[in-house]
């Protein structure tokens, strides 16, 4: 990986954000070439979405809508050992998502006077399950289990259609949506499920919904940008990418194991080391070489490690680190250094924190109860990762009786003549008058 040395700098926040490695142009072309798909799906819906398939997937001629019987035969074979890590990972996620759904609170204003906070869920959710690269069966229960929780009594899954198993979507895919008691499935792959999900495609009973999530390559991040203002959205959950703050004391070898981990997801996948320690940084490059060699999509490895939105970044010390990687934002954050606990509360802005070597990110894609699906391309300044709340619409109910209403009369009059909307007061005046 290329090495950026901020040592000896004295940086803004602008400044940071400059330094910070990012694969701008790609992002830009998707987000063009994102928003042209979109718009084939809505102006010609099925069959831009058959052409899509065939053009991207390689297939013709399938189920757009999976039979039932497509997800009993997937159910019914999927190995043993993974229908138990699937059940077990449901169990974990729903127990996490759990604590994301608020209590109603009830607040009196005054006498005869309050306001009910409650938070509603939308009524039709669409999940997207991607399936190229690598079938994500786990990303199933991570979008699934949350709208579950929140009350969502609609949910739709797209995926990717496999040219490998005759048009239809992964089996362990099927597997998955058939354990949470999901019916609703389309075989639709990338930026054309976000645009199918949003505006529906009637020539397939697919309605549309109120919001969609899901990770997906930038293309499918970018078609959420297209799509936003017509449904709500999840974080952009791009191309994925990995920070790992790592100090003198840290195993380089488990630094190099972690940030391949997540370059094997994706050619525009981000590994990013930020080091004080150079000696370190040599020696995680060393194994960089050599773990990446070895593992099984080297190809891929390869080229995300030596893209631009990869690098190692040398900085003077702990509090420069911690600078640069809330500047960042990352979607998965991992400290590798002495006190990891006591200082991880200085990382305020990363889509998930894994504290210490012996918690990788690893474990929060598939068991830690934790959701994966989180923001990329800097959006975990200002946005959280896909939750119970993600599916919920905070909503006031406000009740007045007379008394109370009258205790508030005139400044609402005064309020309103000073805003030079009368008839607002009028409003009010007409309870009062006969």
């Amino acid at each position: 990986m290329r090495t950026i040395d901020l040592r000896g700098r004295e940086l803004s926040l602008a400044g940071m954000l400059a330094a910070v490695p990012r694969a701008t142009q790609a992002r830009a072309e998707a987000l063009e070439t994102a928003a042209r798909i979109v718009d084939d799906v809505r102006e010609r819906g099925e069959d831009a979405l058959r052409e899509q398939a065939e053009k991207f997937d390689h297939v013709s001629g399938h189920d757009v809508r999976v039979p039932a019987e497509h997800i009993e035969e997937a159910l019914a074979s999927v190995d043993p050992a993974v229908r138990a890590a699937l059940e077990e990972a449901i169990v974990r996620v729903r127990q996490g998502s759990a604590a994301q759904v608020p209590a109603p609170q009830t607040t009196v204003i005054g006498p005869g006077a309050q306001i009910l906070q409650r938070w509603q869920p939308v009524s039709r959710a669409g999940v997207y399950i991607p399936g190229g690269k690598a079938p994500l069966a786990s990303s199933v229960v991570m979008n699934v289990v949350p709208a579950q929780v929140a009350g969502v009594q609609q949910i739709a899954l797209a995926s990717p259609p496999q040219a490998a198993h005759d048009g239809r979507i992964h089996p362990t895919i099927l597997a998955a949506a058939g354990l949470l008691g999901i019916t609703e499935v389309y075989a639709i792959g990338g930026a054309g499920a976000i645009g199918a999900l949003a505006w529906g495609v009637s020539a397939i009973g697919l309605d549309p919904v109120d919001v969609v999530s899901g990770p997906g390559n930038n293309y499918v991040a970018s078609a959420k940008r297209a799509v936003a203002g017509v449904v709500g959205t999840d974080s952009e959950a791009g191309a994925t990418e990995i920070l790992i703050v790592a100090d003198a004391g840290a195993d380089a070898r488990l630094v190099a194991a972690d940030l391949i981990s997540q370059a094997e997801h994706d050619e525009q996948a981000s590994a990013v080391l930020v080091t004080d320690a150079p000696e370190l940084a040599a020696a995680v490059d060393a194994e960089l070489e050599r773990q990446a060699a070895a593992t099984r999509h080297s190809v891929r490895v390869g080229v995300a490690l030596d893209g631009p939105q990869s690098a190692i970044v040398l900085v003077d010390d702990l509090a420069m680190a911690t600078d640069f990687s809330n500047a960042y934002a990352p979607e998965h954050l991992e400290l590798h250094v002495a006190d990891a606990a006591d200082v991880a509360s200085r990382f305020t802005s990363a889509g998930a924190v894994f504290v210490g070597d012996q918690t990788p990110v690893s474990l929060g894609d598939y068991m830690a109860g934790s959701n994966h699906v989180l923001p990329t391309g800097g959006q975990a300044r200002y946005a959280p990762g896909l939750g119970a709340y993600t599916f919920l619409r905070p909503q006031q109910v406000i009740s007045y009786d007379r008394d109370a209403l009258a205790a508030v009369r005139e400044g609402v009059v005064a309020l309103a003549n000073a805003e030079v909307l009368p008839a607002h007061g009028e409003a009010i005046e007409a309870r009062f008058t006969a």
